[in-house]
């Protein structure tokens, strides 16, 4: 970032000396400090520009330099007042003003800064000053509390750099932030609202605090009783509550009535279909299971569980030759499915096919296989140092 920066400010270090007075002495100050920046040893690069600034107090492009410098050192108040002379020096000095507006925001001179920021951020197209000008606009407008033009920005940024580890970041914080914002305020116009309740109620389930989020939803059916998508949010929250009980079944009976609310209040809800008939088939009732299968697929046909699952209950049902068109649709949608190519080399199986199940088998035991070495190669990449060439030969 900073050797392409330096080329963006166009600042040759030697530009405008040649005429200066010691010009030899300033080309061996510059030469100096080229060769520190090139090998970032920032402090002998400061030194050696600094003394070019003796030398030649007039000449812009040694403080823009000399603010470069200070910016990467992190020293930034020196880096605004290196910077700010450059400009008053030579106004022209390309994207200069983008580089003090960094600094100054790295200072939290937020409002000072945003001008240059903004227009920046527009104009500059190589990606590694956009890329920095963006992160510091994007913080500027956190600071000045301008909290929607701040997600406006994290949104460009992670569209332009969407596997910058750096961009991620700074967008979730951002986005995580301004939804806890805009729960706040709503808390405060809308304390009684059902959008509130629904908001608790999601932020609760996220947590594990599932008691507490059912009776959230709760709420918003005593607001709106008819509220799509509430009744299947309890329903799953009381799955989950299931599962942390030593009796796996205690809460599936009513989840189950929840699903079946959610379905006759919306019959399109693939999700609600789909659970409510997993806990049919876990009790052997296959025929009701296969409906509600069969109805998540309708409205959802690349729906992958649900194609899995009603595969295995038709298998259930004797019906192997039936099966066999969602678990081939299932292995073409997600070809590293387990269960799916176990649940078809069964149906193969039942339908006299050694082939066709000895296929489903031999990959089977192929993805089983790779998820196994992946497994030893994460343990290994862990726990013990790689090896590598040496540098110099064993001694005999």
């Amino acid at each position: 970032m900073l050797l392409r920066l330096m080329i963006l400010l166009c600042m040759s270090a030697s530009s405008g000396l040649a005429q200066q007075a010691n010009s030899a002495l300033l080309q061996r100050y510059s030469q100096e400090g080229e060769k520190a920046l090139a090998e970032q040893r920032y402090d002998e690069a400061a030194k050696a520009y600094e003394k070019m600034r003796e030398l030649a107090p007039k000449t812009a492009e040694v403080y823009a330099r000399l603010g470069l410098i200070y910016y990467q050192q992190g020293r930034f108040e020196k880096a605004a007042l290196a910077l700010q002379q450059a400009i008053k020096l030579k106004p022209t000095l390309p994207n200069t003003d983008v580089l003090l507006a960094m600094s100054l925001s790295e200072l939290g001179q937020y409002q000072e800064a945003l001008p240059a920021l903004q227009k920046g951020f527009k104009r500059v197209t190589d990606p590694a000053l956009k890329r920095a000008s963006g992160l510091q606009l994007q913080r500027a407008y956190t600071g000045l509390r301008q909290d929607d033009k701040a997600v406006e920005i994290a949104l460009e940024l992670t569209r332009l750099y969407p596997k910058d580890p750096e961009v991620l970041y700074h967008a979730g914080r951002l986005f995580a932030n301004y939804a806890y914002l805009s729960t706040v305020k709503m808390a405060e116009v809308a304390p009684d609202s059902l959008w509130l309740h629904l908001a608790s109620g999601e932020a609760y389930e996220s947590q594990g605090r599932l008691d507490v989020a059912i009776r959230e939803y709760k709420e918003v059916l005593s607001l709106q009783p008819n509220r799509p998508g509430v009744h299947y949010r309890i329903g799953r929250a009381l799955l989950a509550l299931a599962k942390q009980s030593t009796d796996d079944k205690v809460s599936e009976p009513e989840a189950l009535k929840e699903f079946e609310e959610e379905l006759r209040l919306d019959q399109t809800n693939a999700n609600a279909a789909y659970e409510a008939g997993e806990i049919h088939r876990k009790s052997a009732r296959f025929d009701r299971a296969a409906e509600l299968f069969s109805q998540a697929v309708k409205y959802y046909p690349d729906f992958v569980e649900a194609l899995v699952a009603l595969g295995r209950t038709l298998l259930s049902l004797g019906k192997a030759e039936q099966s066999l068109a969602p678990l081939g649709k299932a292995v073409a949608l997600d070809a590293a499915n387990e269960v799916a190519w176990f649940q078809l080399a069964q149906a193969q199986r039942a339908l006299g096919n050694v082939a066709g199940q000895q296929k489903a088998l031999a990959e089977l035991q192929r993805l089983r296989e790779l998820k196994r070495q992946a497994e030893i190669n994460f343990l290994t990449r862990q726990e013990v140092t790689k090896q590598s060439l040496d540098s110099k030969p064993p001694q005999e």
